[in-house]
């Protein structure tokens, strides 16, 4: 026998792994993989109803808007023959969509302000503890869960040139020299210092009405965004001499920036879309035909899908370019949204 050399059993491979690791890599790979049908599977039913309710209508509307349909044709076109662009070139050379597109925004940047300063004004005056604060919160509550139908009646009778209580209370009160039709005078003139300048009363009467009616929205953001503030800031700028206009600007407001751009951008995509306001109130006359009751006219009246449609796409495309650029402004002042 020979004998074994020095340092043999130290040149002696190593054993094979195990496949234990294997297994349990294999393991994990599956339950990962059953989570995610299971999720899939929980899930389907939203996305089922998403895919109904909204991908195929809006697919079906981009489609319609290449095609020149009337109302009494739209369950027997086919959709997927005749397509053209006059729609897009009736409804881009048309001076009515320019209008109402004009009159459009400017009643969603007024409502939006409306919004945000009455909600931020209501957030703050129940933002400290006081006798009967509960019952004020749920009275500022009562503009955003009333039916819309009751309030606009009652916004009507209110403003009433014949028997309105806006009215009675402006001649009787405040010495108004004939009454004043809110809701079907378009375009008033108010002499100031020898000059008379246009004041468009209808439209300006809905945009307080939408102020008034989604304050609330706001107020529930800011009021919750108040109540987790810490209060240490505040007080120390107190015990340093600050004011309450100082301490407002300087420590409440920049942390109210953040949520104020969300709901900017919530209200303003609503706002955009609103009809039923609208609709209910003047109808759409008096200088407050915004593009939604437009796009209802050529439905309803002129029963004209095909430019309808175009004119709802055109619009969406509109109402993405500037929110696009205004979450591109937001972002480049530092804000997350």
């Amino acid at each position: 026998m020979t004998a074994t050399e020095p340092g043999l059993e130290q040149a002696t491979p190593p054993p094979e792994p195990t496949a234990a690791p294997t297994s349990r890599t294999r393991r994990r790979r599956t339950l990962t993989q059953h989570d995610a049908r299971t999720g899939f599977v929980l899930m389907s039913p939203t996305l089922i109803i998403l895919l109904t309710v909204v991908v195929l209508p809006l697919i079906w509307a981009v489609i319609i808007s290449f095609q020149e349909l009337t109302l009494i044709q739209i369950g027997t076109a086919d959709p997927f023959s005749g397509f053209t662009l006059e729609n897009y070139q009736r409804v881009l050379s048309s001076g009515a969509l320019w209008s109402s597109l004009a009159t459009t925004i400017g009643y969603t940047i007024g409502s939006v302000f409306l919004v945000i300063l009455f909600g931020t004004i209501a957030a703050l005056v129940v933002r400290r503890p006081f006798r009967g604060r509960t019952l004020v919160r749920a009275a500022f509550l009562l503009p955003y869960v009333a039916p819309v139908v009751a309030v606009t009646f009652v916004w009507r009778i209110m403003l009433n040139p014949e028997f309105g209580i806006v009215n009675e209370f402006g001649q009787n009160v405040l010495g108004w020299e004939a009454p004043i039709p809110f809701l079907t005078q378009a375009v008033a003139e108010w002499e100031v210092l020898g000059l008379t300048i246009p004041v468009p009363t209808a439209l300006l009467t809905v945009i307080v009405f939408e102020g008034w009616r989604y304050f609330p929205f706001a107020f529930l953001f800011i009021m919750a965004r108040l109540e987790g503030m810490s209060a240490e800031p505040e007080e120390a700028a107190l015990v340093d001499g600050a004011g309450p206009w100082q301490t407002f600007r300087y420590i409440v407001w920049p942390q109210l920036v953040p949520i104020i751009g969300v709901l900017a951008v919530l209200r303003t995509i609503w706002t955009f879309n609103e009809f039923d306001d609208i609709f209910l109130l003047t109808g759409g006359a008096a200088g407050t035909e915004v593009a939604s009751v437009l796009v209802y006219q050529l439905l309803t009246v002129q029963r004209n899908v095909g430019a309808a449609s175009a004119m709802s796409v055109v619009l969406a495309v509109l109402l993405i370019i500037m929110l696009g650029a205004y979450v591109l402004i937001m972002r480049r002042r530092g804000e997350k949204l």
